[in-house]
């Protein structure tokens, strides 16, 4: 069921049957494209390193080819958690003592006598079990903010996916009503993600899956039916258990009794309940659809669960694993929480989803014959693996935690191990005003919605704020605190900061002496010698490394925490040169090559800034309203 108001589909790649719908990719957003090119610092930095790492192994009598292949899979280099350390940080001794038959402290301070003199490596440390500690110089830094200034947005963009494709599928909301906050959570982290991957080279799928087959599916279309007979008159109570309680049913029965004259109002069930359930379908996904436009989120991709059903993809998913020995007749555990005569021991087709890593085997048909939902999962993903994705992502919410495995069990006996699933989970999110938890809708059904959440908050705030903390921790969102000004709020702080470096450039063309400054050709970056310049300096250098980690972790978070960190050194910055310390204004005038070292500075940031708030998808403000 695609939601109205798309586009015309492109084409996709599908198996016969085509029971996916694609639309096209929204304006503007990120794609593969080839990372900018300029100096990289970091780059050059790991060279040097590994040739070392490189040396200092050679020195055992060890073959290279024992050891080289783990120098090149798992050797890093990367900014310690606490800068304190130093500003990178190696690993190399504890992947590679054992291997060539030293201990990792040994290693470690050979590595550490090595690398100190070229490359920038001012000095380096051995620390903790093995690690070593390098401290880079100042003008290490310098040529990343030219390549920064000159990349813009595109800064830190890399080829480091390799096209590699790669769906990401979220929110998929079962469509029985509006999207409420934790969806939300969900949708900004999918979008995010997928965003995230395609900046660093991958070719990202994002898709959503519309759960419209099954009993719930049936409760929405005679809830929807219970509406319809309120709109005649023949009930004046509202649905009772068992039915969806929101109102917002009520204007989609009223328009159905006013198109066909109420000749549903009697009718027997298997009359109108096809017709109930795909109206239903319908408006619920133009809800869901008009919340997501408001967070800037489309899709390439929707999936439809019925389609995939009525096309046989289920029988086809389990014929497969039928011919591969994996499904039997039994009777499965009893399923936690069942206790009593509530469940009866009952043969059932199973999948050996125990031979996959799974605590047990799964029931793939019901007593009443018709596939499970589980049996429609497999079909689905399995479905993403013929079209091409080795590679999917998904993101749940938290009450689906031991459902992961099961699925993963499944994917991996259908595509032979030749396919992985990354699920991420998102927790709970408690809506709160000045601490106070926030009253619910009844005509939303007892839920805080997105979309009420959204026209308070907008759609900017909403979205960094929901990346602030690792998705698997709980969430409370105070809408008296997001929409603050002040340096505690961190979407408030981060824009600014954009919109202060913009205030910076206005000036200098409103400023008769700077305004025929030439900043590339005039700044003299050796000057940026202030501890605080140089952290700035530092902080942009690292930014592409900052993005293929957070791409190889898939945590977008990463990003919304190190624009928090860029925006406070900045602002820092700043604050010294206006309030207390006037040597560190950005503008000087009479003193060009300064002032255009520190227009450099500004601009890199501003780029860093502009390139990670394009990944989560929020806006980079010119000025502050």
């Amino acid at each position: 069921m695609l939601p109205s108001g798309r586009v015309s589909p492109t084409e996709v790649a599908a198996p016969p049957g085509d029971v996916i719908q694609a639309v096209s990719r929204k304006e503007g957003q990120p794609d593969v494209t080839a990372p900018v090119p300029g100096d990289a610092p970091i780059p050059a930095l790991r060279r040097h390193v590994m040739e070392a790492v490189r040396q200092v192994a050679g020195t055992s009598s060890v073959p290279s080819g024992d050891w080289e292949p783990l120098l090149q899979r798992a050797v890093t280099l990367s900014p310690p958690r606490d800068p304190a350390h130093g500003d990178l940080a190696t690993n190399a001794s504890l992947v590679l003592a054992k291997r060539v038959g030293m201990s990792p402290r040994e290693f470690a301070d050979r590595l550490a006598r090595a690398l100190p003199g070229t490359a920038g490596i001012e000095s380096a440390e051995t620390a903790g079990p093995g690690f070593v500690n390098l401290r880079i110089a100042p003008s290490a830094w310098i040529p990343a903010l030219r390549t920064a200034a000159a990349g813009g947005a595109d800064y830190g963009r890399s080829g480091m996916g390799e096209a590699t494709p790669i769906n990401v599928e979220y929110v998929s909301a079962n469509p029985t009503g509006p999207l409420h906050v934790g969806h939300g959570r969900g949708a900004v982290l999918g979008d995010a993600t997928a965003a995230l991957l395609a900046f660093a080279g991958f070719t990202v799928t994002r898709e959503y899956y519309i759960n419209d087959a099954g009993g719930q599916i049936d409760q929405l279309a005679r809830s929807l039916h219970h509406r319809y007979r309120m709109a005649a008159g023949a009930e004046s109570a509202p649905p009772g258990e068992g039915l969806y309680p929101g109102e917002y049913l009520q204007p989609v029965a009223d328009e159905l009794f006013a198109m066909d004259s109420g000749q549903m109002v009697s009718a027997a069930e298997n009359v109108w309940l096809e017709q109930f359930r795909k109206t239903g379908v319908g408006a619920m996904m133009k809800l869901i659809d008009r919340d997501l436009e408001q967070l800037g989120i489309r899709f390439d991709v929707f999936a439809s669960e019925r389609d995939l059903r009525e096309a046989g993809r289920v029988d086809d998913a389990v014929g497969v694993l039928e011919e591969r020995d994996l499904v039997y007749t039994g009777v499965p555990p009893r399923p936690k929480g069942e206790a009593g005569e509530a469940w009866e021991p009952r043969p059932q087709l199973l999948f050996r989803a125990s031979r996959f890593g799974d605590d047990a085997d799964r029931p793939l048909r019901r007593a009443n014959g018709e596939w499970t939902y589980f049996a429609g999962d497999l079909a689905y993903h399995f479905d993403k693996f013929r079209r091409g994705f080795s590679e999917q992502i998904n993101v749940w919410g938290a009450d689906h935690g031991g459902y992961a495995k099961r699925v993963r069990a499944g994917l991996a006996a259908l595509s032979e191990d030749s396919a992985s699933l990354d699920v991420k989970f998102c927790q709970l999110v408690r809506v709160t005003r000045a601490g106070q938890p926030v009253r619910m809708s009844k005509r939303d059904g007892n839920i805080v919605t997105l979309e009420s959440v959204l026209r308070e908050v907008g759609p900017d705030v909403f979205r960094f704020l929901m990346l602030m903390r690792r998705p698997d921790a709980p969430l409370d969102f105070d809408l008296s605190e997001a929409v603050r000004q002040s340096k505690d709020n961190p979407v408030y702080y981060v824009q600014y900061a954009h919109a202060r470096i913009c205030s910076v450039f206005r000036r200098v063309q409103d400023h008769g002496e700077l305004r025929a400054l030439d900043v590339a050709s005039e700044a003299e970056p050796t000057l940026l010698t202030d501890p605080r310049e140089v952290a700035l300096m530092r902080e942009v250098a690292l930014w592409p490394e900052q993005v293929e980690a957070a791409a190889r972790a898939r945590e977008p978070h990463r990003i919304a925490f190190q624009l928090s960190e860029l925006a406070a050194r900045y602002h820092e910055l700043w604050t010294a040169g206006a309030r207390g310390e006037p040597t560190l204004r950005t503008l000087i005038p009479g003193d060009r090559p300064r002032t255009a070292a520190r227009l450099l500075l500004a601009d890199a940031v501003r780029a860093v800034l502009r390139a990670g708030l394009s990944i989560l998808g929020v806006t980079p403000v010119e000025e502050m309203r």
